[in-house]
């Protein structure tokens, strides 16, 4: 049995998803052997294999576990008791900031997430799916109490957030100007901006 922390006690999933994680973000996915990621990790193949199953089960990984961290939070933010006005934007805020945290995941995601095979595809898909219907249940509670505007249907205000949520990635520097907090209220601003009666 693979041993389950190193010197430091850091856990070796931790460490196999760690290495992973910065070598799908700097080299790609596809240019990424296990046999670099072990390595990196400072583990053997067996406990790779002992813990993930395959470069796939990884891949996985890296985006499964940033959109549970959302959707735990989304879920706490949904069901506070709080008016919608502010449930919704602490939420539409939160996901800013996670993905700011997390944005070697979110390159990879967008980069390389066409290389899962179709159960871990279908998946992924369906745990998106279910935090965009959460959110958009949001937005459909204030328009339904006529707090925000019914103009624009609620499905193309989660997509317009979300656009500018899944381009982060390809823009945001944490040595930039603005800190993940300051984009964070500037996107959650806009949209509530967008959904104003």
């Amino acid at each position: 049995m693979p041993r389950t922390t190193d010197g430091d006690g850091t856990p070796v999933p931790q460490r196999l998803l760690a290495a992973a994680t910065r070598l799908f973000a700097d080299r790609g996915y596809d240019r990424t052997s296990v046999q670099e990621i072990v390595e990196a990790a400072g583990v053997t193949k067996g406990a790779l294999y002992h813990y993930f199953g395959s470069k796939d089960d990884l891949l996985h990984e890296v985006y499964a576990r940033v959109l549970r961290v959302q959707q735990e939070r989304l879920d706490a933010f949904a069901d506070a008791d709080e008016p919608v006005e502010k449930r919704l934007r602490d939420a539409a805020a939160d996901v800013v900031v996670t993905t700011i945290e997390n944005l070697d995941d979110a390159m990879i995601f967008f980069r390389s997430m066409h290389h899962l095979g179709p159960e871990k595809s279908k998946q992924v898909r369906a745990a998106r799916r279910h935090y965009h219907e959460r959110f958009r249940a949001l937005i459909e509670e204030g328009q339904e109490a006529g707090v925000f505007s019914t103009a624009t249907p609620a499905d193309l205000v989660v997509d317009y957030h979300f656009g500018s949520v899944h381009h982060l990635s390809t823009w945001y520097r944490p040595d930039g100007t603005l800190s993940p907090q300051q984009v964070a209220d500037h996107l959650a601003d806009l949209l509530l901006r967008a959904l104003r009666p």
